[in-house]
Protein backbone atom coordinates (compact mmCIF):
# COMPACT_ATOMS: atom_id res chain seq x y z
CA UNK A 1 0.00 0.00 0.00
CA UNK A 2 1.29 3.45 -0.92
CA UNK A 3 1.24 5.86 2.01
CA UNK A 4 1.30 9.64 2.03
CA UNK A 5 4.07 11.04 4.21
CA UNK A 6 4.06 14.37 6.02
CA UNK A 7 6.40 16.08 8.46
CA UNK A 8 5.78 18.65 11.18
CA UNK A 9 7.02 22.16 10.51
CA UNK A 10 8.56 22.78 13.94
CA UNK A 11 11.20 20.21 12.95
CA UNK A 12 12.88 22.98 10.97
CA UNK A 13 13.03 25.64 13.67
CA UNK A 14 14.05 29.01 12.27
CA UNK A 15 15.19 27.64 8.90
CA UNK A 16 13.75 29.78 6.07
CA UNK A 17 10.46 28.27 4.92
CA UNK A 18 11.56 27.79 1.32
CA UNK A 19 14.63 25.85 2.44
CA UNK A 20 12.65 23.69 4.85
CA UNK A 21 10.04 22.87 2.23
CA UNK A 22 12.69 21.99 -0.35
CA UNK A 23 14.43 19.69 2.12
CA UNK A 24 11.19 17.88 2.97
CA UNK A 25 10.04 17.64 -0.64
CA UNK A 26 13.38 16.28 -1.86
CA UNK A 27 13.27 13.60 0.83
CA UNK A 28 9.89 12.39 -0.41
CA UNK A 29 7.32 14.08 1.83
CA UNK A 30 4.24 15.65 0.28
CA UNK A 31 2.43 16.80 3.44
CA UNK A 32 3.22 19.70 5.78
CA UNK A 33 1.79 19.71 9.31
CA UNK A 34 1.74 23.07 11.05
CA UNK A 35 2.18 24.08 14.69
CA UNK A 36 0.38 27.43 15.05
CA UNK A 37 3.13 28.90 17.24
CA UNK A 38 5.48 28.56 14.27
CA UNK A 39 3.31 31.04 12.36
CA UNK A 40 2.92 33.76 14.97
CA UNK A 41 2.94 34.27 18.72
CA UNK A 42 -0.74 35.16 18.42
CA UNK A 43 -2.60 33.54 15.53
CA UNK A 44 -5.12 36.39 15.60
CA UNK A 45 -2.32 38.57 14.25
CA UNK A 46 -1.64 36.14 11.39
CA UNK A 47 -3.85 37.86 8.83
CA UNK A 48 -5.84 36.42 5.95
CA UNK A 49 -3.16 37.75 3.65
CA UNK A 50 -0.45 36.06 5.73
CA UNK A 51 -2.36 32.80 5.60
CA UNK A 52 -2.85 32.98 1.85
CA UNK A 53 0.83 33.75 1.32
CA UNK A 54 1.96 30.86 3.53
CA UNK A 55 -0.43 28.45 1.84
CA UNK A 56 0.74 29.49 -1.61
CA UNK A 57 4.41 29.14 -0.67
CA UNK A 58 3.82 25.59 0.56
CA UNK A 59 1.79 24.74 -2.53
CA UNK A 60 4.35 26.25 -4.89
CA UNK A 61 6.98 24.00 -3.29
CA UNK A 62 4.93 20.95 -4.27
CA UNK A 63 3.70 20.30 -0.73
CA UNK A 64 0.24 20.24 0.86
CA UNK A 65 -0.75 21.62 4.24
CA UNK A 66 -2.65 18.82 5.95
CA UNK A 67 -3.58 20.63 9.13
CA UNK A 68 -2.51 21.76 12.59
CA UNK A 69 -1.13 20.16 15.73
CA UNK A 70 0.18 21.40 19.11
CA UNK A 71 -3.02 23.44 19.17
CA UNK A 72 -2.71 24.92 22.65
CA UNK A 73 1.06 24.90 22.98
CA UNK A 74 2.60 28.23 24.01
CA UNK A 75 -0.78 29.77 24.79
CA UNK A 76 -2.29 30.98 28.05
CA UNK A 77 -5.81 30.94 29.40
CA UNK A 78 -7.07 27.78 27.71
CA UNK A 79 -7.88 24.40 29.24
CA UNK A 80 -10.00 21.49 28.09
CA UNK A 81 -11.15 19.92 31.36
CA UNK A 82 -11.02 22.72 33.93
CA UNK A 83 -13.94 23.36 36.25
CA UNK A 84 -13.79 27.04 35.32
CA UNK A 85 -16.62 27.62 32.85
CA UNK A 86 -15.13 30.86 31.52
CA UNK A 87 -11.85 29.16 30.64
CA UNK A 88 -13.72 26.31 28.96
CA UNK A 89 -15.69 28.84 26.92
CA UNK A 90 -12.50 30.63 25.91
CA UNK A 91 -11.01 27.32 24.86
CA UNK A 92 -14.00 26.53 22.69
CA UNK A 93 -13.69 29.95 21.05
CA UNK A 94 -9.97 29.53 20.45
CA UNK A 95 -10.30 26.06 18.95
CA UNK A 96 -13.01 27.48 16.69
CA UNK A 97 -10.57 30.17 15.56
CA UNK A 98 -7.98 27.49 14.86
CA UNK A 99 -10.50 25.66 12.69
CA UNK A 100 -10.75 28.80 10.57
CA UNK A 101 -6.96 29.11 10.47
CA UNK A 102 -6.68 25.47 9.42
CA UNK A 103 -9.14 25.94 6.59
CA UNK A 104 -7.50 29.18 5.47
CA UNK A 105 -4.22 27.29 5.13
CA UNK A 106 -5.89 24.51 3.16
CA UNK A 107 -5.82 21.95 5.96
CA UNK A 108 -8.60 19.60 7.03
CA UNK A 109 -7.58 18.29 10.46
CA UNK A 110 -6.34 19.45 13.85
CA UNK A 111 -4.51 17.15 16.26
CA UNK A 112 -5.56 17.85 19.85
CA UNK A 113 -2.78 16.78 22.18
CA UNK A 114 -1.60 19.59 24.48
CA UNK A 115 -1.52 17.54 27.73
CA UNK A 116 -0.76 20.49 30.00
CA UNK A 117 -3.96 22.19 28.86
CA UNK A 118 -6.14 19.14 29.49
CA UNK A 119 -4.76 17.51 32.67
CA UNK A 120 -7.32 16.96 35.40
CA UNK A 121 -7.38 19.71 38.00
CA UNK A 122 -7.03 18.95 41.69
CA UNK A 123 -9.65 16.52 42.94
CA UNK A 124 -11.26 16.10 39.55
CA UNK A 125 -12.44 12.64 38.50
CA UNK A 126 -11.82 11.22 35.06
CA UNK A 127 -15.56 11.23 34.44
CA UNK A 128 -15.86 14.94 35.24
CA UNK A 129 -12.88 15.71 33.03
CA UNK A 130 -14.45 13.73 30.20
CA UNK A 131 -17.73 15.63 30.52
CA UNK A 132 -15.97 19.00 30.54
CA UNK A 133 -13.82 18.10 27.51
CA UNK A 134 -16.89 16.89 25.64
CA UNK A 135 -18.66 20.17 26.41
CA UNK A 136 -15.75 22.20 25.04
CA UNK A 137 -15.56 20.12 21.87
CA UNK A 138 -19.30 20.15 21.24
CA UNK A 139 -19.02 23.92 21.19
CA UNK A 140 -16.41 23.71 18.43
CA UNK A 141 -18.61 21.58 16.16
CA UNK A 142 -20.26 24.51 14.31
CA UNK A 143 -16.82 25.82 13.28
CA UNK A 144 -15.63 22.35 12.30
CA UNK A 145 -18.69 21.84 10.12
CA UNK A 146 -18.47 25.32 8.63
CA UNK A 147 -14.80 24.97 7.70
CA UNK A 148 -14.83 21.23 6.88
CA UNK A 149 -12.17 20.51 9.51
CA UNK A 150 -11.87 17.50 11.83
CA UNK A 151 -10.33 17.29 15.29
CA UNK A 152 -8.18 14.22 15.92
CA UNK A 153 -8.04 13.43 19.65
CA UNK A 154 -4.52 12.42 20.65
CA UNK A 155 -4.08 9.99 23.56
CA UNK A 156 -0.75 10.56 25.31
CA UNK A 157 1.06 8.32 27.78
CA UNK A 158 0.99 8.83 31.58
CA UNK A 159 4.46 10.37 31.52
CA UNK A 160 2.93 13.38 29.75
CA UNK A 161 -0.37 13.81 31.56
CA UNK A 162 -3.27 12.22 33.40
CA UNK A 163 -6.09 12.58 30.85
CA UNK A 164 -6.66 10.53 27.69
CA UNK A 165 -3.78 8.14 28.26
CA UNK A 166 -5.04 5.34 26.01
CA UNK A 167 -6.66 4.92 22.62
CA UNK A 168 -9.68 3.42 24.38
CA UNK A 169 -10.16 6.67 26.30
CA UNK A 170 -9.75 8.72 23.13
CA UNK A 171 -12.48 6.71 21.44
CA UNK A 172 -14.70 7.03 24.49
CA UNK A 173 -14.46 10.83 24.38
CA UNK A 174 -15.15 10.87 20.65
CA UNK A 175 -18.22 8.68 21.18
CA UNK A 176 -19.51 11.07 23.84
CA UNK A 177 -19.54 13.81 21.20
CA UNK A 178 -20.77 11.47 18.46
CA UNK A 179 -19.95 13.58 15.43
CA UNK A 180 -17.92 12.57 12.34
CA UNK A 181 -15.80 15.71 12.73
CA UNK A 182 -14.24 14.28 15.91
CA UNK A 183 -11.98 11.26 15.50
CA UNK A 184 -8.92 9.52 16.90
CA UNK A 185 -5.26 10.29 16.42
CA UNK A 186 -2.69 7.57 17.10
CA UNK A 187 0.94 8.31 17.93
CA UNK A 188 3.67 5.66 18.12
CA UNK A 189 5.49 7.26 21.06
CA UNK A 190 2.24 7.44 23.01
CA UNK A 191 1.09 3.94 22.08
CA UNK A 192 4.39 2.56 23.34
CA UNK A 193 3.04 3.03 26.88
CA UNK A 194 -0.08 0.94 26.24
CA UNK A 195 -0.43 -2.58 27.61
CA UNK A 196 -1.10 -4.10 24.20
CA UNK A 197 1.20 -4.13 21.13
CA UNK A 198 1.05 -1.05 18.93
CA UNK A 199 -0.13 -2.98 15.88
CA UNK A 200 -3.01 -4.41 17.93
CA UNK A 201 -4.04 -0.88 19.01
CA UNK A 202 -4.08 0.18 15.37
CA UNK A 203 -6.21 -2.75 14.30
CA UNK A 204 -8.63 -2.36 17.20
CA UNK A 205 -9.25 1.33 16.54
CA UNK A 206 -8.94 1.47 12.76
CA UNK A 207 -12.52 2.66 12.32
CA UNK A 208 -11.92 5.67 14.58
CA UNK A 209 -8.41 6.63 13.45
CA UNK A 210 -8.17 9.70 11.21
CA UNK A 211 -4.49 10.64 11.64
CA UNK A 212 -1.17 9.03 12.57
CA UNK A 213 2.16 10.24 13.95
CA UNK A 214 5.34 8.23 13.40
CA UNK A 215 8.07 8.66 16.00
CA UNK A 216 9.81 6.79 18.83
CA UNK A 217 9.73 6.96 22.66
CA UNK A 218 13.34 8.18 22.51
CA UNK A 219 11.89 11.39 20.94
CA UNK A 220 13.58 10.78 17.58
CA UNK A 221 12.05 9.83 14.27
CA UNK A 222 10.57 6.49 13.25
CA UNK A 223 13.15 3.71 13.03
CA UNK A 224 15.67 5.76 15.00
CA UNK A 225 14.99 3.91 18.25
CA UNK A 226 13.96 0.51 19.53
CA UNK A 227 10.40 0.42 18.17
CA UNK A 228 10.07 -1.93 15.19
CA UNK A 229 8.04 -0.32 12.43
CA UNK A 230 7.50 -3.37 10.24
CA UNK A 231 4.43 -4.59 12.20
CA UNK A 232 3.18 -1.02 12.55
CA UNK A 233 3.25 -0.30 8.84
CA UNK A 234 1.81 -3.75 8.13
CA UNK A 235 -1.09 -2.99 10.46
CA UNK A 236 -1.76 0.36 8.75
CA UNK A 237 -1.77 -1.43 5.42
CA UNK A 238 -4.00 -4.25 6.67
CA UNK A 239 -6.68 -1.82 7.89
CA UNK A 240 -6.49 0.16 4.62
CA UNK A 241 -5.47 3.37 6.38
CA UNK A 242 -5.78 6.19 3.86
CA UNK A 243 -4.70 9.14 6.02
CA UNK A 244 -1.29 10.71 6.39
CA UNK A 245 1.70 9.13 8.11
CA UNK A 246 3.21 12.22 9.66
CA UNK A 247 6.69 12.36 11.20
CA UNK A 248 6.82 14.18 14.54
CA UNK A 249 10.07 14.35 16.49
CA UNK A 250 11.09 16.13 19.67
CA UNK A 251 14.86 15.58 19.78
CA UNK A 252 16.57 17.43 16.95
CA UNK A 253 20.13 16.63 18.00
CA UNK A 254 20.94 14.41 14.96
CA UNK A 255 20.34 17.43 12.75
CA UNK A 256 17.33 18.37 10.67
CA UNK A 257 18.72 16.88 7.45
CA UNK A 258 19.32 13.50 9.10
CA UNK A 259 15.91 13.46 10.77
CA UNK A 260 14.15 14.41 7.55
CA UNK A 261 15.93 11.85 5.39
CA UNK A 262 16.22 8.87 7.74
CA UNK A 263 12.66 9.06 9.06
CA UNK A 264 11.00 8.59 5.69
CA UNK A 265 13.61 6.08 4.56
CA UNK A 266 12.95 3.98 7.65
CA UNK A 267 9.20 4.08 7.08
CA UNK A 268 9.54 2.99 3.47
CA UNK A 269 12.02 0.29 4.42
CA UNK A 270 9.57 -1.03 7.02
CA UNK A 271 7.03 -1.58 4.25
CA UNK A 272 9.51 -3.22 1.90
Amino acid sequence: MAFRYAICNETYGDMPLNEALALAKNAGYTGWEVAPFMLAENIREFSKSDRRSYREQVSDAGMQIIGLHWLLAKTEGYHLTTRDAVTRGNTTAYLSELAELCADLGGTLMVLGSPQQRNRTEGQSTEEAMENAAEVLRGVLPALHSHNVKIALEPLGPSEGDFLNTADEGVRLAEMINDPHIGLHLDVKAMSSEAKPIDDVIRQHADSMIHFHANDPNLLGPGMGDVKFEPIMRALSDVDYEGWVSVEVFDYSPGVETITRESIQNLKHAIA
